[in-house]
């Protein structure tokens, strides 16, 4: 059994009056994320403590942040720092116990208004975004075509899952 933690960090009280216990949905997603990807991610399989951190925010914030990271002087949707991309990762998981895989930060304003004009849920929303966040946390990229193509295969299968129609869906 993976042993696989989040730290919730709710910045803006708006989180927790548009999705009621946003805590169990986050944990329901990150569930179902796992159960997709497990097998296929070697280090997964260990007997270690993994645990991301997952902050619910608002634009204001994500728009320093992806200005300072990224060189983009706007907001976004979702933003994840993976840990797996650093070059200690391996010695993380050769030396540690307890890794920690991350931080994925989600802007309420801007996910708000995606929904919106997507005319998906706002709860529906957080899970497809949640859910892009950890694969990203756990490796997966979109920049290739081919990637693009496996992670929102994943994705639509992970919300399917979820009850959640496929959001890539024209």
């Amino acid at each position: 059994m993976i042993k696989f933690d989040i730290f919730l960090d709710i910045e803006d009280n708006r989180w927790t009056a548009a999705i009621n216990d946003i805590a169990a949905v986050a944990e329901d997603v990150k569930s179902k994320v796992l159960q997709q990807v497990a097998e296929d991610i070697d280090f997964l399989n260990s007997d270690k403590t993994f645990y991301l951190n997952l902050c619910l925010s608002d634009d204001e914030n994500v728009h320093k942040l992806n200005l300072e990271f990224r060189n983009q002087d706007k907001p976004t949707n979702v933003l994840s720092f993976a840990n797996i991309d650093s070059e200690d990762f391996d010695d993380m998981l050769e030396f540690e116990q307890t890794i920690e895989l991350g931080d994925i930060i989600i802007a309420y304003e801007t996910m708000e208004r995606e929904a919106k004009e997507q005319e998906v849920s706002f709860k529906n929303h957080f899970c497809h975004l949640w859910t892009h966040g950890i694969l990203h946390i756990l490796g997966y990229d979109h920049i290739k075509d081919n990637d693009r193509e496996e992670m929102e295969a994943l994705e639509i299968a992970i919300l399917d899952k979820l009850g959640i129609e496929n959001p890539y869906k024209e």
